[in-house]
């Protein structure tokens, strides 16, 4: 019995234990968690319907940032956006892209708002969709004057000026 227990008991011995994964300081996903909680209630006091979106939109110096990839902005985009894609957020550039003003008004809207799952608005996983992280995003670096578009449209609505080709991830003048 001895003879089978010893080399199990060396076995055991020689390897080592599981290590603890490794910390970056750089990710926190407690926070993450905690900021996502934060902002829950704040967004859902911030979605707008079409008319209202389209009613701020004429409002002065409001930025309506399109956070999608420049390749699907260019191929198609509300008039009068601005693109950032989300993967470039940070404190430089959206400070480059918003301007000095962390309380100018910001319009949000993502795939997710058009319903016709048609280039360059093919829908997204509802729990992932752009809006979520881009509202997100901009909370937590502290641009709390976000409004999103709530309502789902379609991009034949004539109301929405659709167009395509403009300007990729430039500062928007102030209007």
């Amino acid at each position: 019995m001895l003879r089978f227990a010893l080399p199990i008991l060396l076995a055991c011995i020689a390897v080592p234990a599981a290590a603890d994964p490794p910390v970056n300081p750089n990710m926190d996903y407690d926070g993450f968690v905690a900021l996502i909680q934060e902002v829950r209630p704040y967004r859902q006091a911030r979605l707008l319907d079409w008319n209202a979106f389209a009613a701020a939109a004429r409002e002065r110096n409001v930025l309506i940032l399109d956070a999608r990839s420049e390749g699907q902005f260019a191929a198609g985009h509300i008039a009068g956006a601005v693109n950032l894609p989300l993967p470039e957020f940070s404190v430089e550039r959206l400070a480059e892209v918003i301007g000095a003003n962390r309380d100018r008004p910001i319009l949000i809207y993502c795939n997710n708002n058009f319903r016709d799952d048609r280039p360059p608005v093919m829908l997204k996983t509802g729990r992932l969709a752009l809006n979520l992280s881009t509202f997100t995003h901009l909370y937590g670096y502290g641009y709390r004057n976000v409004r999103e578009l709530g309502e789902e449209v379609t991009m034949d609505d004539p109301r929405i000026r659709w167009v395509q080709g403009a300007p990729q991830g430039g500062r928007a003048a102030p209007r």
